[in-house]
């Protein structure tokens, strides 16, 4: 998500500018990739990346590729097959063992349904959606459809009257089953092998962090740096500020009962209680339950959450401990407060992508 960000501000700052641009994604991966279906670069005329394709080894053969498409103004299909040992024939060295398709797009910025205007649109709120890009293997060498539509609260957003009529009713039909939880790419034989990538596009994290103490700042950095929201809840005025917090989203001081009436929530919302005052979180905890987010952190050791739990019970509060993880974070011998926010964000990272942590060169298969 923070790709996006960062390619949306690119992309308005060349448009300010007068800068053609160019957008490279990787449509589809075959084998071992350093990125999956959904990588994004912003490339502008001058030879300016914003994004990544892979780990640094493509970039510069997409650039050269890039700066054709804006000056030929039509988009191509970019195939590397890294499958043959002897990569270095191809000048990039991948390193890798797969075979990744690269759609690289001129973008319009006058066409307010362009490619990066439909990515604004996608992150202007909290609502899940999915981006429609359409390519040809078989036709690999011919102009591509691209991205042409954003499926979002049951509406599209874009140009679906530029393609086939075929196409977009096989669409329609695909996204009526669609969950929009996981992307996906589909092949249509009986349309002359025509693939749509179904790119499902989520709300951005968002940390609800009860606790404006000093430890309580690595978690705010570390979540800005990573793209997510953070919401500020404390009940002191003199920590919870924007001098202490200037990355913060919001910050909200109030009491628990107040602070909570004035949260949203949705699937990927978390909650991380890190106020060391056991009153205060007791009082929170009751109001998060109902929410059913599907993390809520609690700092401290088993013994505090245990009794967090037990008060609730003895006021007749059923509490499903499913999303309740305490202590929070991973097992990573953490110390001291930057450690301890590493290791809380690599769990909520974790537990939203439904992931079993392990070492990765303990996995089989792709690693992402």
């Amino acid at each position: 998500m923070k790709e996006l960000q960062s390619i949306i501000l690119a992309y308005e700052n060349s448009k300010s500018l007068n800068q053609k641009t160019a957008l490279a994604t990787v449509v589809k991966v075959d084998g071992s990739a350093y990125r999956r279906p959904g990588a994004r670069m912003l490339v502008t005329e001058d030879g300016q990346l914003t994004g990544a394709i892979s780990g640094g080894c493509l970039e510069g053969d997409a650039l050269r590729k890039a700066q054709a498409v804006i000056f030929q103004q039509k988009s191509m299909l970019v195939t590397y097959d890294t499958t043959d040992e002897d990569d270095q024939k191809f000048g990039i060295g991948l390193g890798c063992n797969g075979i990744i398709q690269v759609l690289i797009e001129p973008i319009d910025p006058d066409n307010k349904l362009n490619p990066v205007e439909l990515l604004k649109i996608a992150l202007e709120n909290r609502i899940p959606c999915v981006l429609i890009t359409i390519f040809s293997l078989k036709h690999s060498r011919a102009e591509q459809v691209g991205t042409k539509v954003l499926w979002k609260e049951k509406q599209a957003f874009g140009q679906p009257e530029s393609f086939d009529s075929k196409l977009w009713k096989s669409i329609q039909v695909e996204l009526a089953d669609l969950d929009f939880t996981n992307s996906t790419i589909k092949s249509y034989s009986e349309l002359d092998e025509i693939s749509v990538f179904y790119e499902s596009i989520k709300p951005v994290i968002r940390i609800l962090l009860f606790g404006a103490g000093n430890d309580t700042i690595p978690v705010a950095k570390m979540a800005d740096l990573l793209g997510w929201e953070l919401v500020l809840i404390d009940g002191r005025k003199t920590h919870a500020t924007e001098k202490r917090f200037p990355t913060a989203r919001e910050i909200v001081i109030s009491s628990g009962d107040g602070a909570m009436a004035q949260l949203g929530s949705d699937s990927n919302t978390v909650a991380l209680l890190m106020t060391h005052n056991f009153e205060y979180e007791v009082v929170v905890l009751e109001h998060l339950l109902p929410l059913q987010l599907p993390y809520i952190g609690i700092l401290g050791p088993k013994k505090k959450g245990l009794k967090l739990i037990e008060r609730l019970e003895m006021k007749g509060i059923q509490v499903l401990t499913s999303n309740i993880y305490s202590p929070m974070g991973l097992d990573n011998g953490a110390e001291g407060s930057e450690e301890i926010a590493l290791s809380a964000l690599a769990e909520i990272k974790a537990v939203l992508s439904k992931k079993q942590p392990i070492f990765l060169r303990e996995k089989d298969g792709p690693i992402h």
